[in-house]
């Protein structure tokens, strides 16, 4: 059997006769790592094959198992959104059907599709995300800190791990085809560098603590959904390093990607009710250190996007770059004085 093209596995996932549902209308996303294909009720995720230093979805077997795992590890915040794998299939006449008996030609994750307008970063933009909702969020990830086993890792790694985030960050930034704000992300990135040297021992006392955990590693305010309880989607399933994080630093981009969106009130309430549940009250200065760090992470990531656009279609994404940037500054500023 010929396997077919990614491009004709799209074609005909468009086709709403493919569904269960037999929807009327398919809506389809592109991300840089998947093809998401929408019906009424029904979400299905298609893992592009590409491989990376960070990602390989190169075969079929590996997209088998990382569709399995973005189940079972976002199972922990929505067990009832992710709803199992399905397989593509081709039988014997070269037609293609979602599920079936015939030859495995790749693997889909089927969700529950959760309603747009739910979600907190649309919420935020309307104005009508309230205090209530960021503390029912900070309750919901509290109780699953609390039932995350530590992880270990030795002072040196955890540091070092950090280090070579912001150099990477700093480097790429720095590309002089993106025509970023030189100076700026220079003077960031030493601050940055500045703080991991001079406060090593608040690092190292969060690991002592046992503060180090398997957690979401992508939590942002897209990927939450405010229902009656909170659900939390688009764990970060690819590499498990990514995940292995300080829960102050996932809660530390989320706040940033909050502010981001002009909902400065999020960190306040978001810390507080984390700290009332677990005890755990961080510095302020380190707060501050990983927001500016993942603004910086955030602006590489978003100035990537050229990559694949054409030079006159650079613009959103250079203004975007540019905006987190500023905001890794405002953070830096705050710092010096904290």
């Amino acid at each position: 059997m010929i396997a077919p093209s990614l491009e004709t596995k799209v074609a005909q996932l468009r086709r709403p006769e493919l569904y269960p549902d037999k929807p009327g209308h398919i809506d389809v996303v592109e991300t840089h790592m998947s093809w998401v294909f929408m019906t009424g009720r029904n979400v299905y995720k298609l893992k592009k094959p590409m491989r990376y230093d960070f990602l390989d979805f190169s075969t079929l077997a590996l997209r088998q198992y990382y569709c399995e795992e973005e189940v079972r590890l976002n199972r922990r915040l929505a067990p009832e959104v992710y709803l199992g794998t399905v397989p593509l299939t081709m039988d014997a006449a070269a037609q293609i059907h979602l599920g079936g008996d015939g030859d495995v030609i790749d693997w889909l994750v089927h969700m529950r599709r959760l309603p747009a307008q739910c979600m907190l970063d649309n919420r935020i933009r309307q104005g009508v995300a309230a205090e209530t909702d960021i503390r029912q969020i900070a309750s919901t990830l509290a109780r699953f800190y609390r039932q995350c086993a530590a992880v270990e890792v030795s002072h040196a790694h955890y540091r070092q791990q950090l280090e070579q985030s912001i150099e990477l960050n700093k480097r790429e930034l720095l590309g002089t085809e993106y025509a970023l704000p030189q100076a700026l992300i220079r003077n960031v990135h030493a601050e940055q560098e500045n703080f991991l040297t001079q406060q090593a021992a608040v690092f190292d006392a969060r690991i002592d603590a046992g503060r180090i955990i398997e957690g979401h590693g992508d939590l942002r305010p897209e990927h939450i959904c405010l229902q009656a309880e909170p659900v939390i989607i688009d764990c970060l399933e690819f590499n498990r390093q990514f995940r292995i994080i300080d829960p102050v630093d996932e809660l530390a981009f989320l706040a940033m990607e909050c502010e981001f969106l002009g909902a400065w009130f999020v960190d306040r309430e978001l810390f507080r009710t984390y700290g009332d549940m677990t005890g755990d009250h961080p510095p302020v200065h380190l707060v501050l250190f990983y927001k500016s760090y993942r603004a910086c992470m955030r602006a590489r990531l978003s100035i990537w996007h050229v990559r694949e656009l054409e030079k006159r279609d650079w613009g959103k994404w250079q203004q975007r770059a540019t905006d987190y940037l500023h905001l890794a500054e405002i953070y830096c500023n705050q710092l010096a004085q904290a």
